[in-house]
């Protein structure tokens, strides 16, 4: 199997599609599955939140988005943790 990665927006109550509280990435290859968040260290961290959710078990919502949104969200989140921002 190739690898396959689905990017979605985390939403919560106070955060939108336009402006999401972060970016979770599910990677999918011969190995298995798995989830990782873009934390506030700045980096991709595993993250057992859309699994929960699959579940029923959380109050965020989870926006299927493209590599290229994604890839701006990360790029907003590290400009507001920076020194300048």
């Amino acid at each position: 199997m190739a690898e396959k990665i689905t990017y979605y927006a985390i939403i919560d109550e106070f955060t939108s599609r336009d402006s999401p509280r972060t970016v979770l990435r599910r990677v999918e290859n011969d190995e298995g599955q798995s989830d990782e968040m873009f934390s506030r260290d700045l980096k991709w961290e595993f993250s057992p939140l859309l699994y929960a959710a699959e579940r029923g078990d959380t109050m965020l919502d989870f926006v299927p988005i493209n590599e290229e949104e994604a890839g701006r969200i990360v790029e907003r989140i590290r400009g507001l943790a920076s020194p300048d921002a």
